[in-house]
């Protein structure tokens, strides 16, 4: 199969199944008309570890992860599964800064799990060229469009069915 055709439809698939998966979600409130949100069949675990071996899987690297809901369960506080892994490589950072020091701030990039009230998880993401658009640069926008492609693997291969 042509990869390079078939991971713009995922993201195309995302984009349309996002609305009312948003309100489930609790994604409903963001203010990004751009963020490509995947409902899955996953609990929120599940979902975070396949997340974890979707990134390394496509050679990128986690750089951070965070959980409100397992740092929230250290306390013995229960609340829904709720964290962000952070993804990127520092080849990428490289053509980045050489772009744009400014653009520096942009990076890492965030993938934002979230679990429902059916115990369910939603992967949300911002693709890197809405990310970096901002910017209104060449080289930013060519090298985001090549995160775009890794970005919707990762994405499609964490949230594949079981």
């Amino acid at each position: 199969m042509n990869r390079s055709i078939f991971v713009p439809a995922i993201g195309l698939l995302a984009l349309c199944m996002g609305a009312s998966a948003a309100m489930a979600q609790g994604m409903a409130d963001t203010p990004y008309e751009d963020m490509i949100v995947i409902p899955t069949e996953h609990d929120f675990d599940t979902l975070w570890d396949r997340m974890e071996a979707a990134v390394t899987g496509h050679e990128m690297l986690l750089v951070g992860r965070a959980s409100a809901s397992r740092g929230a369960a250290g306390r013995g506080i229960d609340i829904p599964g709720n964290g962000v892994i952070d993804v990127y490589r520092n080849d990428f950072a490289v053509r980045m800064l050489e772009a744009s020091v400014a653009a520096g701030f942009e990076a890492p990039i965030r993938y934002y799990l979230t679990e429902g009230e059916d115990g369910t998880a939603t992967l949300s993401y911002r693709p890197p060229s809405a990310v970096f658009a901002p910017y209104g640069n060449a080289a930013l926008d060519e090298m985001a469009a090549e995160l775009d492609a890794i970005f919707a693997a990762i994405a499609a291969d964490a949230t594949a069915a079981p």
